[in-house]
């Protein structure tokens, strides 16, 4: 088995749940008592959300890929930065591996090729629907179009991925103002929606919409599951 390098805590909310797909997803390949060869390291992530916020991609780019580095040198075969957000400073990153960064894009494409989708809809926060985070990726490599919310609704979302889901909060009211969008998008021409933030799927679930949901955690760490076992 390959080791699975995880640059996480950002927020540590979504990086328990990377641990635990992982782990019960190779358990599910090799039953038994196996689990994932995981290396981890956890950000701090309020200094992290203040250079986001401040526009500082360089010196986010250059801690990331820092310790990046220190993982592939710990034994990582493969690098999984466990926020989309910060897939913003993935180019970064990868410049200083000798070893692939799996690129959380690239995950929900294929996912969304497999449905036979050609319009998704993008859930996430303002950085990962305002800059081109995944629309050029998706369009270039996947051949998808990508549907964002109205100004208002990506403030919406942003303000409850920040002040609620990376704090812990499940609020019922911001799940059924997310579904809302969910529907809006699909009524726009969305045949998928991308969870397009990995605290996302703690909020939004399938089982409350008939818009397929693209959840880019689990789409992520099955990614990172196949690399290791293959």
């Amino acid at each position: 088995m390959k080791n699975i390098g995880i640059l996480g805590g950002t927020s540590w909310e979504s990086t328990i749940e990377y641990y635990r797909l992982i782990n019960e997803m190779v358990k599910e390949n090799l039953g038994g008592l196996h689990s994932g060869s995981i290396y981890l390291h956890s950000f701090d992530f309020a200094p992290l959300e203040e250079l986001m916020r401040t526009d500082k991609w360089d010196e986010l780019g250059d801690l990331m890929a820092e310790q990046a580095s220190r993982l592939e040198a710990a034994g990582a075969d493969c690098m999984l930065l466990a926020s989309n957000t910060t897939h913003l400073v993935a180019p970064r990153v990868s410049e200083v591996l000798n070893i692939p960064v799996l690129h959380i894009a690239d995950s929900v494409g294929r996912a969304a090729r497999e449905l036979g989708a050609q319009k998704v809809g993008l859930l996430g926060t303002s950085f990962t629907m305002e800059k081109d985070l995944y629309q050029s990726r998706l369009k270039q490599e996947h051949g998808l179009t990508v549907l964002a919310p109205d100004a208002p609704e990506r403030r919406e979302i942003n303000r409850v991925i920040f002040e609620e889901l990376c704090l812990g909060k499940i609020n019922n009211d911001s799940a059924e103002k997310c579904l809302a969008m969910v529907e809006e998008l699909a009524a726009k021409g969305a045949q998928a929606v991308v969870l397009g933030c990995t605290e996302l799927p703690l909020l939004i679930k399938q089982d409350k919409t008939k818009v397929p949901l693209l959840d880019s955690t689990e789409l992520h760490a099955r990614d990172a599951v196949r690399f290791a076992l293959g």
